[in-house]
């Protein structure tokens, strides 16, 4: 199977010449400015004094499936997501791979989210971290599968003067000194991004080799309670769940069920 990140990144490095095309890096330093006066909420203590850790995501389409929610709406579910127990959300703003756009953070902050927002996209310049700003996130991915320790290092420190947190997500051993970077967040990828192959079991086998104190984050292929359960358990503050809840007729009304059963 061709390496999907591959391609996605590839693609993601011709979309933003387009997106500076669009607004100048200069332009988009100016509009995020006025911005830096003011704090975001921080998504790693929200996860540390949430009972359920849950991160609800507004994921519309993925690679390997397809469209889940075409119609979902960015004014509807992720402040649904809110009142039904989320400790922060993950918006994916990718379009060609996942059907997102930053558009849809701006949505949600205006239809009354104020809880952290992960911007979820392919980080890979320092001009999209000022789009995340932008658009009202509190936190940014960065994926160690997609930049060189350095590149990641001089990113997070970007994200940090922007007043962003960053959730560093990682999926092998072998990408476990990142974890060095001393990002806020340390997730674990139960997910291949090359296969899109999913192993729960990715969590669990990474967890006791990052650093104790680290804010652990779980992410992808978690559709059961008691999985949520273990893993806190093993240490983890926060599980990022998406598909599970976007597939049903109502995401927060699952979201909201999910939650009972963990307690």
């Amino acid at each position: 199977m061709q390496d999907i990140l591959q391609e996605i990144v590839a693609h993601k490095r011709i979309e933003v010449e387009r997106f500076k095309a669009e607004l100048s890096e200069k332009e988009i330093h100016r509009r995020v400015e006025p911005l830096l006066d003011f704090r975001v909420t921080s998504m790693s203590h929200a996860l540390k004094d949430s009972d359920s850790g849950i991160i609800a995501e507004f994921k519309r389409k993925s690679p390997s499936k397809g469209w889940i929610k075409e119609e979902g709406r960015a004014d509807i579910i992720p402040l649904s997501y809110q009142q039904n127990g989320a400790s922060a959300l993950s918006i994916l703003t990718d379009e060609k791979y996942f059907g997102g756009c930053d558009e849809f953070i701006k949505t949600a902050r205006q239809s009354g989210v104020n809880i952290p927002i992960l911007y979820k996209n392919f980080v890979i310049d320092e001009y999209q971290l000022f789009q995340a700003r932008l658009c009202g996130a509190s936190a940014v991915l960065l994926i160690a599968a997609d930049l060189k320790k350095q590149e990641c290092k001089t990113l997070l420190g970007t994200a940090h003067k922007l007043g962003l947190e960053v959730l560093l997500e990682m999926h092998s051993e072998a990408e476990l000194e990142y974890a060095e970077l001393e990002p806020d967040m340390c997730g674990i990828n139960n997910r291949n991004l090359g296969s899109f192959v999913t192993d729960v079991q990715n969590s669990f086998r990474l967890a006791e080799l990052l650093p104790k104190d680290a804010v652990k984050v779980s992410e992808s292929g978690i559709s059961n309670p008691d999985t949520v359960r273990t893993l806190r358990a093993a240490g983890f503050r926060g599980f990022l769940i998406g598909e599970n809840f976007m597939k049903t007729a109502n995401p927060g009304d699952a979201l909201k069920e999910f939650i009972t059963q963990i307690h």
